[in-house]
């Protein structure tokens, strides 16, 4: 059997977070959803410095990263991600409601791994959730 894989989801918008969460519960995928609401607390989590109960050599094996945040916007959390060797392996997927240039041209920029805009269908979406975490957690292969 599978280890269980984490997926961090930084994402404000409890209403879309739960629909990722009730989408990943429903299917067959082996992973636990860390959820946190801004920027701040994902750069926390991601460099273990307020997370206690975290354990150091487990991190998270899909970021699924919101652009529009408070505290701190999610493409200072992508450079600043994608610049600390440590934790820069880790894929991260945008998952947003912008579908302005400016803002995809910004996110693969700063090596975001893929971009995708939220379906405003929830069945759509739920599909594009599940079928984005297989891809990722399932299919891709990343350096051990």
């Amino acid at each position: 059997m599978e280890d269980k894989s984490i997926i961090l989801l930084v994402e404000d918008n409890e209403s879309h977070a739960l629909l990722v969460k009730r989408g990943i519960s429903q299917s067959d995928i082996n992973a636990e959803m860390v959820h946190v609401l801004d920027g701040e607390e994902a750069l926390e989590y991601l460099l273990k410095t307020s997370y206690t109960e975290t354990n150091p050599n487990i991190k998270p094996k899909l970021v699924l990263l919101d652009l529009r945040l408070p505290k701190m916007d999610g493409i200072d959390v992508l450079k600043e991600v994608k610049r600390n060797e440590d934790i820069s392996d880790i894929p991260i997927v945008v998952l947003t409601s912008s579908m302005a240039e400016p803002d995809i041209l910004r996110a693969y920029y700063y090596h975001a791994n893929s971009y995708l805009v939220k379906h405003i269908d929830f069945s759509q979406f739920r599909q594009q959730i599940i079928d984005t975490v297989q891809y990722w957690i399932r299919w891709n292969i990343t350096p051990l």
